[in-house]
This record gives C-alpha cells, structure tokens and sequence, in this order.
C-alpha cells in the first residue's frame, strides 16, 4: 500500500511556471548538436592510394590489437578488403579472426558468404565443410551448405550434406528441410523414406502430426497420411497416442475429406477415451494422471470441436445431446460449489424446463428451494423467493397443475418470516393464482389476511383493482377506509378514492374526501391532492369553490407556481376575468417582491407575459416587460460545510427597476457611466479600434 501510494501525486495545484509542449520542442530543436559529417577522401594518383589504404589497415590493426575478441573489427576489416578487391588479404584477415575465436558460428557464416558473394564456390565449400566439421551442432551452417549445394545445382553433393545432417540426429525442422529438397526434386520415395526415418528416431505425437501434415498439404498423398495417423495411435506409447490433438488432427483431416462418419467414429472414440463432456470425471482424471495445463486446455478445445462438428454434420438429436451433456456437466459442479448461487439455478432449472422431463424439473426445484439463506435480512431473500415463484409458473404454465402451483406458494408463504420482512408479490400472485383458479373467496380471504401480515401499499391497491374489476363499490370503499387507516399520509390513495366516487357520480362525497384529505396534519405529496382538488372543483364548473381553494392554499403556502395557476384560473372561462387575472398577479408581485424572492419575480414576470401576450395588447405586454430585472454577475465568498473561507464564485443576480435599494442606486451609477462613455466614443468617429474597444468596454460595465 505504500509502494503505491509513493508514486502518487499529492499536490495536484498547478505549477506557477507552466511548460507548453511547443516550448519543450523548441529547446530540444535548439539543444540538438550538430550532425558530423565524415571527411571525403579524394585519391589522385596510385601513391596516394595506396597511402590511404595503408592507413586504413593501420587503424583495423590498432582495433584488433587492443580487442582481439570482438568479431565485428574483423569483419569490418574483411569487409574493407574485399570492397578493395584484395581478397587473398581479405582470406587472411578471415583466417586470423578463426584462429581467435574458431567456435564463431556467426564468423564462419560471414566468411562463406564472402566467398559465395564473389563466386568462389570452391573455397566457400572448403569453408563451410571446415565449419560443420567443427561446430556440427549449429543449424544455420548446415542450411547455408545445402543452400549453396542446391544453388549450384549440385543435387548428389547437397543430398550427400543432408546424410551427414542426419547422422547428427537434429531437430523437425532439418528432417522436413531434407524431405522438402528431395520433393523439389520430385523424389517423392525418397522424401517419404526420409519422414520415416524421422519419425523412427522420434517417435513421439509431434514427429507422427508432421509426418501426416507433410503426407496431406506437400505428398498430396491423403492414404498415407491416414495411414500415419492410424500408426500414431497404435504404435506410440500411451502417454503419446492420448494427447488430444493427435485425435482433432486425425478427426480434422477426415473432415476436410468428407469422411464425416469415420471422423465421428475418432471424436467419440476420443470423448470415451478421454471422458471429456463430464466435468467431475474428468476432473478426476486430470488429478490421478496429473495431465499438464497445455493438455487440459487441448481437451477442452477437442471436445469443442467435436460440438461444432456435431452442429455442421450432425443430426438433431446428435448436436442437442452433445450440448446438453455439457450444460448439465457446468451447471452440476456449479451448484454444487456454491448451493447460494441462485442465479445458477436459474439457469439449470431453465434448461432442464426446455429439455427435460418432468421428473427432473420437479426435483431440480425442490432442490433449489431447499438452499434457503442463511440470515433472516431481506437483502439475502430476494433473489431466493424467485426460485418459488418460478417453481409456481412452470407448475402452472407448463404442467397445467394449479393445485400443485398453489401448493408451492402456500410452502413459499409459510417460510417466510413475516415477522421481520414480506414479499407483497409472493401474496398477490398466489391471490390471482386463485381467482385464476375460479376459486373468489379463496383469493379474497389470502388479501385479507396478507393486509394483515403485510399491510404493503401494494396489496392494497391489487385487492382494490381486483373489487374495481368485480363491480364491487362497497367492497373498494371499505378497503379504501382500512388503506386510508393504515396511511392516512398517503395522498395517492386519498386522489384514488376521491377518482371512485366521482366515476360513480358521488361528487358530496368526493368533495367531503378532498376535504378530509387536505385537513391531514401530514402528506407525502400535499401539492398533488390540492391540485386534484382544484381540478375536480373546476371541471364541476364551481369557480367559487376554486377560487376559495386557491386562497386557502396561498395561506398555507406562498408558492409562486400557486400564484400563477390562480391567475391563470381567473383568466378562464370560469374566472372572473383577465382584470381580475392581472390583480392577482400583481398580488403575487408584491408580496414576492417583499419576501425578497427574486428568481421566483423572474417566473411570475415571465408567466405574465406569456399570459399578456395572449389575452391582453400591447401596452399590457409592455408595462409587464417594464417589470422584468436585468441579470447582473457578481462575485461572493464561498465557505465549506465548517464555514471556512474556500474562495471567490460567480453567480448571477437579477436588478428589477422598482427596487429602491443601494445595490440598484450603484446600477444606476455604472448606467451613467456607460452612457457617457458610449457619447465619448461616438464623438471620435475617425478611430474604428478605439470605438471597438470602448464599445467592449461599455458591454462589460454593463455586466
């Protein structure tokens, strides 16, 4: 934790001296020396020449003198004397360097290519003879021999170099470069006969793929590389023979083929072999024959193969078990690592609904359902409960079993502990489940007694929509009053309530619940049963009754959204008029005006004129507009949560011009002064920049 935090920049403030990008250029542009450039030498006659060569072998013999073990001096001076045309010296400077350091793989390659560069293949063949002579182990001679021999065209002396290769035992690539050169020379025995030494000394899984690969891509010969594969499973030792990409090679090519049904053969003979598609056996048999990662992870990639084999060539009862084996496999070990797991027995109980019987279902249910949490919070139960409720669904859905669903959500209920925590929808869907059922009295008395238990909002409101639906008033009115006495706050169900009464015609009563619901010491939402009151009473075409609501509710509240509903309500049709509008605007003005609430004047102003430009002319719309502030910006202090000093902030401030304050006196100042400098500068019509500077000048002021 420290390491880490060590690196961390703890002061994030900006440096005082910033560094631009371009800035950092420019140095480095600035800093960069100079490139020197070699001096040009420039010979004249063969004196000088021979001058200049004679001091350039000077300087590589100083070099070798004082590092006699670095290879690169002696290639360089080489390198000189063969640009030179000097290739006896050149010869000798090679010989010198190989009496130093005679292991150089890389010096002996250097001096072959210096002799086959200048077309001595005579003495680049004494070369690279000497050099697998002495150093028979590196691949990169022995290639560079039978390169040349090949070149030259000299086929029985390059199959001669190949031979002497070989008794070297050396690795796949030198076999399949020998099998290679001979199918250039379109020996195939020789090259097949070749292959067949490799793979007898080594007779492993890889030298027999390759072999097969080099039968099928190069030999074009598709008997043989069957006939390889078939050797690899019975002649190489068991632990070779049951790798499995020896079975997906041997199962790829009888696919590519179209030899499906042998292909089928070898992927189910592996999968048998193998136990692949079940997870706890061959976990099992991983852990007895202590497999590697790599193989693991080939087995798995073999059994997927054999998945979308199945899913091209196979049938459906074929490509459906290959999956559903597998699934089944996953699903299995993961329950049983984690019972708790519920979204995992969703997924199992989903795919057993889709592909298994109905046994099995039942039973994957039960024990799904038996995994009940640990800890009585409800965090914990919230997933647990839909395992019943899908148990409950398939029941219904897919058996037609009714009694047996309601079975399950009676077991669900009595686990539950309602003492601590319910679940409302475990209760209404065993409710329906029974009106579903055609069975009334029994979901009527699971309501009841779930109001009791529970008592949740939405309980209620399902058992009122079930009543509602039957036609049942009386019995919504006695639910409404037992809803209304658990939740008196509650104002949905006070609007609820008030919205039945009136669909039946009962407006005294609907108008004595609003009453009854406004007169509440406490509402969640008091702004919506005014507004539904307010509206009933307007729709009913009782204005009176409107306007005394609105009063009532500016003594409570002085809101400025009331204050222009009110208005805009005396402007309708059942108001008293747009004069009676306009007064209460006003109103609302000036008792905003003396709470000090400027951004709430802002939206009556605004409202206002909206309501002016609609109904009224255009002195009216003028004299509001008259009213409305200019939006001034200025600074405060802004202090933290302690009251500590944190800095300067912007905001924005509105100046109303019937404000008689010392803040509108300093506005009236800077107007002054804007004016005076905007005659200054239209005084001084000849300066264009100074009339624009002022102009901005005046512009801020006026900010």
């Amino acid at each position: 934790m420290s390491g880490r935090s060590s690196g961390q920049v703890k002061n994030r403030a900006p440096a005082p001296i910033q560094i631009s990008a371009e800035q950092i250029l420019r140095e480095a542009a600035e800093r960069q020396e100079q490139h020197q450039l070699d001096p040009v030498t420039k010979v004249h006659d063969a004196e000088e020449y021979q001058s200049y060569l004679r001091d350039r072998r000077t300087n590589f013999e100083k070099n070798i003198r004082y590092r006699r073990e670095q290879i690169g001096n002696w290639v360089k001076y080489a390198k000189f004397e063969e640009d030179n045309k000097e290739y006896e010296r050149a010869r000798s400077v090679f010989e010198r360097a190989l009496e130093i350091e005679h292991r150089s793989g890389e010096l002996w390659l250097r001096y072959a290519e210096f002799e086959m560069r200048n077309e001595f293949v005579n003495r680049a063949r004494n070369v690279l003879d000497r050099a697998v002579q002495i150093l028979p182990r590196i691949d990169f001679l022995w290639y560079k021999y039978v390169y040349m021999e090949e070149m030259v065209g000299d086929v029985p002396k390059c199959r001669a170099v190949f031979e002497r290769w070989m008794q070297w035992m050396p690795d796949d690539g030198a076999w399949l470069s020998y099998a290679r050169f001979e199918g250039r020379c379109h020996e195939t025995d020789r090259a097949e006969a070749v292959m067949r030494r490799y793979v007898n000394a080594y007779p492993s899984a890889r030298s027999f793929l390759k072999f097969a690969k080099w039968a099928e891509h190069e030999a074009k010969d598709v008997h043989l590389a069957r006939t390889v594969f078939e050797s690899a499973l019975v002649e190489l030792e068991p632990e070779e023979s049951r790798q499995a990409r020896v079975f997906k090679q041997f199962a790829s090519f009888e696919e590519r083929h179209g030899e499906y049904e042998r292909a089928r053969v070898i992927y189910k003979h592996a999968i048998k072999l193998l136990r692949l598609g079940e997870k706890a056996e061959l976990q099992k048999m991983q852990d007895d024959e202590e497999i590697t990662e790599q193989e693991r992870i080939k087995r798995e990639e073999l059994y997927k193969s054999y998945v979308a084999f199945e899913k091209k060539h196979g049938d459906r009862e074929g490509i459906e078990d290959v999956i559903l084996t597998k699934q089944r496999a996953e699903y299995s070990k993961r329950v049983k690592d984690d019972p708790l797991d519920y979204d995992g027995w969703f997924e199992y109980a989903k795919l057993e609904e889709e592909h298994g019987d109905q046994t099995t279902v039942r039973d994957l249910y039960e024990r799904a359902v038996a995994n009940v949490p640990p800890a009585q919070e409800k965090q914990y139960w919230k997933r647990y409960i839909y395992l019943w409720i899908y148990y409950a669904v398939y029941e219904e859905l897919q058996n037609n079993d009714l009694d047996r669903a309601a079975e399950v959500y009676q077991a669900c209920l009595s686990l539950v502990p309602h003492a601590k925590f319910s679940f409302s929808k475990i209760w209404i869907y065993a409710a329906k489940l029974h009106i579903r059922r055609r069975d009334l009295a029994a979901a009527r008395k699971l309501f009841g007694k779930a109001i009791g238990v529970s008592g949740k909002e939405m309980i209620f409101t399902e058992y009122i929509a079930l009543e509602l639906a039957l036609g049942e008033v009386d019995r919504c009115r006695a639910l409404y009053t037992n809803y209304l006495k658990a939740m008196p706050h509650n104002c949905r169900a006070w609007s609820k309530y008030a919205d039945l009464e009136r669909s039946v015609g009962e407006t005294e009563r609907c108008r004595a619940l609003y009453e009854l619901a406004v007169s509440q010491p406490e509402l969640d939402m008091p702004e919506m049963l005014w507004k539904g009151y307010i509206d009933f009473e307007i729709e009913e075409g009782q204005g009176d009754n409107a306007r005394k609501l609105y009063k009532r509710l500016l003594d409570r509240t002085g809101h400025v959204k009331v204050w222009i509903s009110y208005a805009q309500f005396e402007g309708t049709e059942i108001g008293r008029g747009i004069e009676e509008a306009r007064q209460v605007f006003d109103r609302a003005y000036q008792q905003l005006k003396e709470e000090g609430l400027k951004e709430e004047r802002v939206l009556l102003l605004d409202a206002w004129r909206v309501f002016e430009k609609a109904k009224g002319d255009s002195t009216s719309v003028s004299k509001v507009e008259a009213k409305l502030p200019r939006r001034v910006k200025r600074k405060r202090m802004k202090a933290d949560d302690d009251g500590n000093e944190i800095g300067w902030e912007e905001y924005f401030d509105y100046h109303f011009p019937d404000d008689q304050d010392a803040a509108a006196s300093n506005l009236k100042i800077l107007e002054m002064a804007a004016k005076w400098k905007k005659t200054q500068a239209s005084a001084n019509d000849g300066d264009d920049d100074s009339d624009d500077s002022e102009n901005s000048d005046s512009d801020s002021e006026d900010e």
